[in-house]
Protein backbone atom coordinates (compact mmCIF):
# COMPACT_ATOMS: atom_id res chain seq x y z
CA UNK A 1 0.00 0.00 0.00
CA UNK A 2 1.40 4.04 -0.94
CA UNK A 3 0.90 6.80 1.60
CA UNK A 4 -0.58 9.99 0.47
CA UNK A 5 2.93 11.03 -1.30
CA UNK A 6 3.68 7.68 -3.09
CA UNK A 7 5.89 6.03 -0.72
CA UNK A 8 5.14 2.34 -0.94
CA UNK A 9 4.92 1.12 2.95
CA UNK A 10 6.07 -2.60 3.28
CA UNK A 11 8.78 -2.50 6.72
CA UNK A 12 6.93 -2.71 9.99
CA UNK A 13 8.97 -2.79 12.78
CA UNK A 14 7.52 -4.05 16.44
CA UNK A 15 8.68 -3.48 19.78
CA UNK A 16 7.91 -6.52 21.72
CA UNK A 17 8.38 -5.43 25.01
CA UNK A 18 10.10 -2.33 26.31
CA UNK A 19 12.11 -4.25 29.30
CA UNK A 20 15.61 -5.02 28.73
CA UNK A 21 18.34 -6.29 30.75
CA UNK A 22 20.55 -3.79 29.90
CA UNK A 23 19.78 0.06 30.89
CA UNK A 24 22.09 1.92 29.02
CA UNK A 25 22.26 5.79 29.76
CA UNK A 26 21.19 7.48 26.41
CA UNK A 27 17.89 5.20 26.16
CA UNK A 28 16.46 4.29 29.95
CA UNK A 29 16.62 5.91 32.89
CA UNK A 30 18.96 4.35 35.71
CA UNK A 31 16.14 2.91 37.61
CA UNK A 32 14.60 1.28 34.61
CA UNK A 33 11.20 1.72 33.10
CA UNK A 34 8.30 2.29 35.04
CA UNK A 35 6.08 -1.27 35.49
CA UNK A 36 3.01 -1.45 33.07
CA UNK A 37 0.38 -3.60 33.32
CA UNK A 38 0.94 -7.01 32.40
CA UNK A 39 -2.49 -6.66 30.27
CA UNK A 40 -1.66 -3.43 28.52
CA UNK A 41 0.96 -4.90 26.37
CA UNK A 42 0.77 -7.10 23.38
CA UNK A 43 0.14 -10.76 23.23
CA UNK A 44 2.23 -12.86 21.20
CA UNK A 45 -1.00 -14.21 19.66
CA UNK A 46 -2.32 -10.53 19.29
CA UNK A 47 1.06 -9.47 17.39
CA UNK A 48 0.56 -12.26 14.88
CA UNK A 49 -2.91 -10.97 14.34
CA UNK A 50 -2.13 -7.48 13.79
CA UNK A 51 0.60 -8.58 11.42
CA UNK A 52 -1.36 -10.83 9.16
CA UNK A 53 -3.80 -7.77 8.69
CA UNK A 54 -0.88 -6.06 8.09
CA UNK A 55 0.65 -8.30 5.06
CA UNK A 56 -2.77 -8.12 3.63
CA UNK A 57 -1.79 -4.45 2.82
CA UNK A 58 1.73 -4.97 1.88
CA UNK A 59 3.60 -5.24 4.76
CA UNK A 60 6.56 -7.75 3.80
CA UNK A 61 9.41 -7.21 5.95
CA UNK A 62 9.35 -7.50 9.61
CA UNK A 63 12.12 -5.83 12.00
CA UNK A 64 11.24 -7.30 16.04
CA UNK A 65 12.48 -5.02 18.42
CA UNK A 66 12.73 -3.77 21.77
CA UNK A 67 13.08 -2.75 24.52
CA UNK A 68 15.63 -6.24 24.08
CA UNK A 69 13.30 -8.91 22.21
CA UNK A 70 15.11 -11.63 23.42
CA UNK A 71 13.71 -11.56 26.91
CA UNK A 72 10.66 -11.73 25.76
CA UNK A 73 8.92 -14.94 26.32
CA UNK A 74 7.46 -16.73 23.57
CA UNK A 75 9.77 -15.32 20.83
CA UNK A 76 10.93 -18.38 18.74
CA UNK A 77 7.18 -19.19 18.71
CA UNK A 78 6.64 -15.86 17.09
CA UNK A 79 9.21 -16.14 14.56
CA UNK A 80 8.15 -20.04 13.40
CA UNK A 81 4.50 -18.12 13.57
CA UNK A 82 5.25 -15.13 11.23
CA UNK A 83 7.77 -17.64 9.59
CA UNK A 84 4.55 -18.84 8.14
CA UNK A 85 2.84 -16.65 6.50
CA UNK A 86 3.86 -16.30 2.84
CA UNK A 87 3.77 -12.88 2.02
CA UNK A 88 6.41 -12.28 4.59
CA UNK A 89 9.74 -12.05 2.98
CA UNK A 90 12.58 -11.32 5.60
CA UNK A 91 12.12 -11.28 9.16
CA UNK A 92 15.11 -9.68 10.86
CA UNK A 93 15.95 -7.99 14.90
CA UNK A 94 17.67 -5.81 16.42
CA UNK A 95 19.04 -6.96 19.72
CA UNK A 96 21.81 -5.92 22.05
CA UNK A 97 23.17 -9.68 21.45
CA UNK A 98 23.59 -10.34 25.32
CA UNK A 99 21.53 -13.31 25.01
CA UNK A 100 23.01 -13.87 21.19
CA UNK A 101 25.04 -16.46 21.89
CA UNK A 102 22.95 -18.89 23.52
CA UNK A 103 20.10 -18.20 21.42
CA UNK A 104 21.23 -17.86 18.01
CA UNK A 105 20.84 -21.06 16.65
CA UNK A 106 17.04 -21.62 18.07
CA UNK A 107 16.41 -17.97 15.97
CA UNK A 108 17.72 -19.02 12.47
CA UNK A 109 16.02 -22.44 13.05
CA UNK A 110 12.94 -21.13 13.79
CA UNK A 111 13.55 -18.25 10.27
CA UNK A 112 14.96 -15.38 11.95
CA UNK A 113 16.61 -14.13 8.50
CA UNK A 114 19.56 -12.05 10.04
CA UNK A 115 20.35 -9.47 12.85
CA UNK A 116 21.53 -6.05 13.62
CA UNK A 117 23.69 -5.43 17.30
CA UNK A 118 23.64 -2.74 19.38
CA UNK A 119 27.10 -1.99 20.21
CA UNK A 120 28.64 0.92 20.66
CA UNK A 121 32.40 0.64 22.47
CA UNK A 122 34.38 -1.95 21.94
CA UNK A 123 36.03 -1.26 25.40
CA UNK A 124 35.36 -3.68 27.93
CA UNK A 125 35.07 -1.35 30.96
CA UNK A 126 33.19 1.71 28.75
CA UNK A 127 30.70 -0.97 27.57
CA UNK A 128 29.62 -1.79 31.19
CA UNK A 129 29.45 1.91 32.12
CA UNK A 130 27.33 3.09 29.28
CA UNK A 131 24.76 0.29 29.80
CA UNK A 132 25.09 0.26 33.14
CA UNK A 133 26.43 -3.16 33.51
CA UNK A 134 26.75 -4.95 30.08
CA UNK A 135 29.01 -7.74 29.73
CA UNK A 136 31.10 -6.66 26.31
CA UNK A 137 32.35 -10.39 25.86
CA UNK A 138 28.96 -12.06 25.56
CA UNK A 139 28.11 -9.92 22.76
CA UNK A 140 31.47 -10.63 20.94
CA UNK A 141 30.90 -14.28 21.62
CA UNK A 142 27.25 -13.25 19.88
CA UNK A 143 28.74 -12.05 16.96
CA UNK A 144 30.79 -14.36 16.10
CA UNK A 145 27.96 -17.49 16.45
CA UNK A 146 26.11 -15.69 13.73
CA UNK A 147 29.31 -15.69 11.84
CA UNK A 148 29.60 -19.40 12.75
CA UNK A 149 25.77 -20.72 11.88
CA UNK A 150 25.06 -17.92 9.09
CA UNK A 151 22.67 -15.42 10.75
CA UNK A 152 23.92 -12.97 8.29
CA UNK A 153 25.03 -9.91 7.10
CA UNK A 154 25.14 -8.93 10.04
CA UNK A 155 24.74 -5.11 10.89
CA UNK A 156 26.24 -3.48 14.16
CA UNK A 157 24.72 -0.11 14.98
CA UNK A 158 26.76 2.30 16.92
CA UNK A 159 25.42 5.56 17.65
CA UNK A 160 28.25 8.35 18.08
CA UNK A 161 28.30 10.03 21.21
CA UNK A 162 30.63 12.84 21.92
CA UNK A 163 32.70 12.49 24.51
CA UNK A 164 32.04 8.87 24.94
CA UNK A 165 33.01 7.12 21.58
CA UNK A 166 34.31 9.23 19.01
CA UNK A 167 37.98 8.21 20.21
CA UNK A 168 36.97 4.94 19.04
CA UNK A 169 36.25 5.86 15.29
CA UNK A 170 39.32 4.03 14.00
CA UNK A 171 38.77 0.73 15.78
CA UNK A 172 34.91 0.62 14.40
CA UNK A 173 36.26 1.75 10.95
CA UNK A 174 39.19 -0.46 11.13
CA UNK A 175 36.79 -3.72 12.24
CA UNK A 176 35.41 -4.00 8.97
CA UNK A 177 38.85 -4.66 7.38
CA UNK A 178 38.80 -8.53 8.34
CA UNK A 179 35.06 -8.83 9.89
CA UNK A 180 32.57 -9.08 6.68
CA UNK A 181 30.03 -6.99 8.78
CA UNK A 182 28.13 -3.64 8.01
CA UNK A 183 29.19 -1.08 10.70
CA UNK A 184 26.74 1.69 10.74
CA UNK A 185 26.90 4.78 12.54
CA UNK A 186 23.96 6.40 14.11
CA UNK A 187 23.36 9.92 15.01
CA UNK A 188 22.17 10.58 18.35
CA UNK A 189 18.62 11.42 18.26
CA UNK A 190 16.67 13.53 20.73
CA UNK A 191 14.20 10.77 21.81
CA UNK A 192 12.84 10.59 25.23
CA UNK A 193 16.00 9.74 27.69
CA UNK A 194 18.09 11.03 25.00
CA UNK A 195 16.73 14.01 24.60
CA UNK A 196 19.37 16.07 27.12
CA UNK A 197 22.29 13.69 25.66
CA UNK A 198 21.36 15.38 22.23
CA UNK A 199 22.44 18.95 23.22
CA UNK A 200 25.33 18.00 24.25
CA UNK A 201 26.96 15.53 22.75
CA UNK A 202 25.56 15.36 19.42
CA UNK A 203 28.39 14.82 16.84
CA UNK A 204 27.47 14.35 12.87
CA UNK A 205 28.41 11.35 10.94
CA UNK A 206 30.28 13.51 8.60
CA UNK A 207 33.33 13.26 11.31
CA UNK A 208 33.98 9.73 10.32
CA UNK A 209 34.23 10.69 6.33
CA UNK A 210 36.05 14.10 6.72
CA UNK A 211 38.59 11.59 8.78
CA UNK A 212 38.72 8.80 6.96
CA UNK A 213 38.96 10.35 3.32
CA UNK A 214 39.80 7.11 1.77
CA UNK A 215 36.40 6.13 1.98
CA UNK A 216 34.57 4.61 -1.24
CA UNK A 217 30.61 5.41 -1.69
CA UNK A 218 29.36 1.89 -2.68
CA UNK A 219 25.42 2.04 -4.34
CA UNK A 220 22.74 0.31 -1.92
CA UNK A 221 20.29 -1.99 -3.96
CA UNK A 222 17.61 -0.57 -1.25
CA UNK A 223 16.39 2.88 -1.80
CA UNK A 224 14.31 3.15 1.43
CA UNK A 225 17.77 2.11 3.06
CA UNK A 226 18.07 4.84 5.84
CA UNK A 227 22.22 4.24 5.53
CA UNK A 228 24.28 5.57 2.88
CA UNK A 229 27.50 3.24 2.62
CA UNK A 230 31.22 3.57 1.56
CA UNK A 231 33.57 0.87 2.42
CA UNK A 232 37.81 0.93 3.20
CA UNK A 233 39.53 -0.06 -0.35
CA UNK A 234 40.57 -3.64 0.50
CA UNK A 235 37.92 -4.00 3.66
CA UNK A 236 35.52 -7.03 3.88
CA UNK A 237 32.55 -5.22 5.46
CA UNK A 238 30.81 -1.87 4.82
CA UNK A 239 30.61 1.51 6.80
CA UNK A 240 26.73 2.91 7.10
CA UNK A 241 25.82 6.12 8.01
CA UNK A 242 22.36 6.86 9.38
CA UNK A 243 21.86 10.51 9.65
CA UNK A 244 18.50 11.12 10.26
CA UNK A 245 19.42 14.87 12.05
CA UNK A 246 21.79 16.31 9.62
CA UNK A 247 20.37 14.80 6.40
CA UNK A 248 16.67 13.06 6.64
CA UNK A 249 16.15 10.18 4.36
CA UNK A 250 11.95 10.72 5.02
CA UNK A 251 11.34 10.68 0.95
CA UNK A 252 11.79 6.84 0.77
CA UNK A 253 11.02 6.02 4.06
CA UNK A 254 8.75 2.78 3.71
CA UNK A 255 8.48 1.81 7.28
CA UNK A 256 5.64 2.38 10.15
CA UNK A 257 6.12 1.06 13.83
CA UNK A 258 3.94 -0.95 16.18
CA UNK A 259 4.76 -0.40 19.96
CA UNK A 260 4.50 -3.19 22.34
CA UNK A 261 1.70 -1.67 23.85
CA UNK A 262 -0.48 -1.38 20.55
CA UNK A 263 -0.06 1.63 19.52
CA UNK A 264 0.90 2.84 15.29
CA UNK A 265 4.08 4.93 15.49
CA UNK A 266 3.52 6.75 11.50
CA UNK A 267 6.67 8.21 12.29
CA UNK A 268 9.89 7.61 14.95
CA UNK A 269 9.85 11.45 15.26
CA UNK A 270 6.15 12.19 16.14
CA UNK A 271 4.21 11.46 19.50
CA UNK A 272 1.29 11.04 17.15
CA UNK A 273 0.41 7.06 17.97
CA UNK A 274 -2.87 5.18 17.03
CA UNK A 275 -4.18 2.74 19.34
CA UNK A 276 -4.60 -0.73 17.67
CA UNK A 277 -4.40 -2.63 20.37
CA UNK A 278 -8.15 -1.82 22.21
CA UNK A 279 -9.77 -2.04 18.76
CA UNK A 280 -8.02 -6.01 18.38
CA UNK A 281 -9.53 -6.54 21.40
CA UNK A 282 -13.17 -5.34 20.98
CA UNK A 283 -13.20 -7.39 17.73
CA UNK A 284 -13.32 -3.76 15.89
CA UNK A 285 -12.21 -3.52 12.26
CA UNK A 286 -7.95 -2.73 12.44
CA UNK A 287 -8.24 -2.83 8.83
CA UNK A 288 -9.31 0.60 8.50
CA UNK A 289 -6.91 2.25 11.09
CA UNK A 290 -3.60 0.67 9.56
CA UNK A 291 -5.02 2.06 6.69
CA UNK A 292 -6.07 5.31 7.98
CA UNK A 293 -2.21 5.43 9.33
CA UNK A 294 -0.57 4.54 6.77
CA UNK A 295 -2.33 7.23 3.52
CA UNK A 296 -1.71 9.98 6.61
CA UNK A 297 1.74 9.03 7.39
CA UNK A 298 3.77 12.50 7.37
CA UNK A 299 5.88 13.53 4.36
CA UNK A 300 8.73 14.25 6.64
CA UNK A 301 9.95 14.48 10.56
CA UNK A 302 10.61 18.27 12.17
CA UNK A 303 13.86 17.76 13.68
CA UNK A 304 15.41 20.48 12.72
CA UNK A 305 12.45 22.99 12.94
CA UNK A 306 12.18 25.28 15.30
CA UNK A 307 9.85 24.55 17.67
CA UNK A 308 10.26 21.39 17.37
CA UNK A 309 8.93 19.30 20.93
CA UNK A 310 11.20 15.74 21.45
CA UNK A 311 9.89 12.84 21.53
CA UNK A 312 7.96 11.56 25.04
CA UNK A 313 8.86 8.16 24.92
CA UNK A 314 12.28 6.52 25.71
CA UNK A 315 13.25 4.25 22.68
CA UNK A 316 13.20 1.53 24.36
CA UNK A 317 9.53 1.55 24.30
CA UNK A 318 9.08 3.17 20.87
CA UNK A 319 11.72 0.20 19.16
CA UNK A 320 13.37 2.35 17.00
Amino acid sequence: MNDKYGRKINYLRISLTDLCNLRCKYCMPENGVGKIEHDSIMKIEEVIKIVKVMVKLGIDKIRLTGGEPLVKKGIIYLIEELNKIKEINEITMTTNGILLYEMAENLKRAGLSRVNISIDTFDKEKYFDVTRGGNLEKVLKGIEKCKEIGLTPIKLNTVLIGGFNDDEIDTFVNYTLENEVDVRFIELMPIGQASDWHKEKFISNQIVLDKFKELIPVKSEDISSPAKYYKLPVSKGKIGFINPVSCNFCSNCNRIRLTSDGKIKPCLHTNEEIDILTSLRRGEDIRSIIVNTILNKPKEHELNENGFIPIIRNMNSIGG
